[in-house]
C-alpha cells in the first residue's frame, strides 16, 4: 500500500513524473492525457482525492514496479534536458501557464526552452497556412507586430508561412512569443526555423508537450493546435484551408470558449463562413479591429484576475 508521502512526492520527483506519465499517456494525446492531467491536479490537492481508475492504481502501489524499470532512463533524460536548458513543468506546478490550466484538455507536461512569464497570460495566437500567399504573409506580419507592440505575447506553431511570420514580427517589434512545437522539444520542425527557434528561445519559450521517447507525426499537429489555442486568450487566423490546422485550432478556440478572430478574406472559404455565425468570432475588416478587439478582451481578462 502507499502511502500519502510517497503519492505527492511524485509531484516533485521528474524522473518518476516521467515514468508514470510513459505508462498512463505516452502519446499525451485524447482521453489518457486528460487522465494524467486530473490525476496530478488530484494529487496536488492532496492523495485523498484521488479518484476511479488511477485510485487502485496509485495506492497499492503497482505504479512502483511498472516504473522501476524505467526510473534510469528518465532520471538520465532529465539530467540531459536541463543541461540543454529545458525545464519540465507540470500542471501541478504553480509555474504552469494559467490559460493553458483553465481548458480542459490541457497537457498534463511542458517541457520549455526559454521563459513563460505571468506576461504571457495576455497571449493571443497568429495561425494560418504554411502555404501563404505574399499578402498573407504581410497581413500575418502586421497584426502581430501590432499585437506585440500593445504588450500582447503571439502565439504560434513554427510552421512556415503565417506562423513564421507571426514569430518573426513579434520579435521585430520587440515583443513576447511562444513556439508550440508538433514535435518533441530537442527536434526543431522545420529545420528551416532552428534560426528563429534560437530568436524565440530568447524573446519567450519554446514548447511541446511530448514526452522525448514519442515517435511524432502528422497526428502531432492537431494535437498541437489544442495547446496553441489552451496558451491563448484567442486565435486570430489568417490564411487557412478547409483541412488545415489552422482551421483545426479555430474550432478548438471555440471549443475552449476563447475568441476566434477571422479576417476578412477569409469568408471566401466555406467553412469560414459557417464560422463566422458563430457569436465567439469576429470577421475582422482591418488590422485595427483586431487590435482593438484584443485590447478589450484582454482588458476583460485582466479585470477578471485582478
Amino acid at each position: 500500500m502507499t502511502d500519502l508521502a510517497d503519492l505527492t512526492a511524485i509531484l516533485t520527483n521528474r524522473p518518476l513524473l516521467l515514468a508514470i506519465g510513459e505508462q498512463v499517456a505516452p502519446s499525451m494525446n485524447g482521453a489518457p492525457l486528460r487522465r494524467l492531467a486530473a490525476t496530478l491536479d488530484e494529487l496536488r490537492l492532496g492523495a485523498r482525492f484521488v479518484t476511479d481508475v488511477d485510485k487502485e492504481w496509485l495506492r497499492s502501489g503497482a505504479w512502483k514496479a511498472e516504473t522501476q524499470g524505467r526510473l534510469p532512463f528518465w532520471e538520465a533524460e532529465v539530467q540531459r534536458l536541463s543541461g540543454d536548458g529545458i525545464e519540465i513543468i507540470s500542471c501541478a506546478d504553480p509555474s504552469y501557464p494559467l490559460n493553458l490550466a483553465m481548458v480542459h484538455d490541457r497537457p498534463p507536461l511542458l517541457f520549455v526552452r526559454g521563459t513563460l512569464t505571468e506576461a504571457d497570460e495576455r497571449a493571443v495566437a497568429v495561425v494560418g497556412t504554411r502555404r501563404a500567399s505574399e499578402d498573407g504573409v504581410r497581413l500575418a506580419t502586421r497584426i502581430a507586430a501590432e499585437l506585440a507592440a500593445s504588450g500582447i505575447t503571439i502565439v504560434s506553431g513554427l510552421a512556415k508561412g503565417i506562423d513564421t511570420a507571426a514569430h518573426s514580427a513579434a520579435i521585430n517589434a520587440g515583443g513576447r512569443t511562444i513556439a508550440v512545437y508538433g514535435t518533441t522539444i530537442d527536434r526543431v520542425y522545420p529545420a528551416a526555423n532552428k534560426g528563429l527557434a534560437r530568436s524565440i528561445i530568447r524573446a519567450g519559450a519554446c514548447v511541446s508537450q511530448f514526452l522525448p521517447t514519442t515517435r511524432t507525426g502528422p497526428w502531432c499537429f492537431a494535437v498541437r493546435n489544442i495547446t496553441t489555442s489552451g496558451l491563448s486568450l484567442g486565435t486570430v487566423v489568417v490564411e487557412a484551408g478547409e483541412t488545415s490546422g489552422a482551421k483545426m485550432q479555430a474550432e478548438a478556440a471555440l471549443a475552449h470558449g476563447k475568441r476566434v478572430f477571422l479576417v476578412e478574406s477569409l469568408t471566401r472559404e466555406v467553412w469560414a463562413q459557417k464560422m463566422a455565425a458563430n457569436p465567439q468570432v469576429t470577421v475582422a475588416s482591418n488590422i485595427q479591429n483586431i487590435v482593438d478587439t484584443v485590447g478589450a478582451e484582454v482588458a476583460s481578462h485582466t479585470s477578471m484576475l485582478i
